[in-house]
């Protein structure tokens, strides 16, 4: 054999094992969606009108953010979703603030009826959040608030 030929082998050789090496860099450094500066907040009900429950958080991830799935439930009802469960939920209003972030928010009216109905203490949120790329994020216990007529 040659010395151009195995010359020409090796550097091919050492092209081909880095192109696939990059390529794992690659597929390994893509990252799950992340919530940021989360809160929550309960307003009841007053003679006036409905009160509120409102969810607002950042998410970030590195190919933007398509969805995130928002569920409130009381601490009382051991209820403790899983992220399966999440994906049957409703779905926060997303506004992208950048091209891997985006503000969502999940606001529900509540009326005096069904704050009569609630039960009082503390509360969850559970958040699933899916990024562009398919990637999600589930957090069963996203924010806390309490509930008190």
């Amino acid at each position: 054999m040659s010395k151009r030929i195995l010359v020409s082998s090796i550097v091919g050789a050492v092209a081909l094992g880095s192109v696939a090496a990059g390529g794992f860099a690659l597929a390994s450094a893509a990252t799950s969606p992340t919530l940021e500066n989360g809160s929550a907040r309960y307003v009841a009900p007053s003679d006036g009108g409905a009160g509120s429950f409102t969810y607002t958080v950042d998410v970030r991830d590195d190919s933007g953010v398509r969805d995130l799935k928002v569920l409130a439930w009381p601490a009382s009802s051991k209820l403790d979703p899983t992220e399966a469960e999440m994906r049957h939920v409703e779905s926060a209003t997303c506004r992208s603030s950048s091209d891997e972030t985006a503000r969502c928010t999940y606001t529900l009216k509540v009326t005096k009826r069904q704050a009569a109905d609630m039960a009082q203490g503390t509360w969850y949120v559970s958040a699933l959040a899916t990024a562009q790329d398919g990637d999600k994020a589930f957090v069963s216990r996203a924010a806390t608030f309490t509930v008190t007529h």
